[in-house]
């Protein structure tokens, strides 16, 4: 029982941490309008989010932009802060004392570099990469290289709505995740994240 009260300790400082780290950020709201962004990965290394390795301008993605620290009591935030617990593995981490994060760069040709920091680690350099965002937030996910081929300019843009549909419902899952007041909502929409948001 000792041991179990430990880590609850240890959770519950990892909670304060990780909102106290991300309460500006907040996850896509009714009529915020997500868009996307094609690029290949320049650039993948881990970053202490606790230290200055986060650049200033990188948008947030995963379980890191999930808490919402505008206009909700304390008692939200700190809720909606454990829930999005589920989603990654970054809580947890943090209860174990890591706060380490992925920080990804992406060149997206004419529409400039992008960063993007995340719990999200299976993207690796030299991937076609969709940057959903929304907001301050994001979703990174591994597409087809083709694209990334200028040469697809067309065929893409005649497939925007489809993949925005896709960005949209992403997003949506990942506001009901914060949204949740049950253990078994979180878990529905936890789900409904790794289906939807991830390649």
């Amino acid at each position: 029982m000792r041991r179990y009260s430990g880590y609850r300790n240890r959770l519950a400082l990892a909670i304060a941490g990780i909102l106290a780290m991300s309460s500006p950020l907040l996850a896509q709201r009714a009529g915020q309008s997500v868009t996307i962004q094609y690029g290949k990965v320049t650039d993948a290394r881990e970053v202490d989010l606790r230290s200055g390795a986060v650049p200033a301008g990188a948008v947030v993605g995963g379980a890191l932009g999930l808490a919402s620290g505008s206009g909700k009591s304390s008692g939200k935030k700190a809720r909606n802060t454990a829930i999005g617990a589920v989603a990654g593995g970054v809580i947890a981490g943090a209860a174990q004392g890591s706060q380490k994060g992925m920080l990804y760069q992406v060149d997206a040709g004419s529409g400039g570099v992008i960063q993007v920091v995340t719990d999200q680690r299976e993207i690796r350099k030299g991937d076609c990469v969709a940057v959903e965002k929304a907001g301050e937030t994001a979703n990174i996910r591994r597409v087809s290289a083709s694209y990334c081929d200028k040469a697809n300019q067309a065929a893409v843009k005649s497939v925007a709505p489809e993949a925005r549909k896709d960005a949209e419902e992403c997003q949506a899952a990942k506001q009901q995740l914060v949204d949740a007041a049950t253990p078994e909502q979180a878990d529905l929409a936890a789900r409904k994240i790794k289906l939807l948001c991830n390649d």
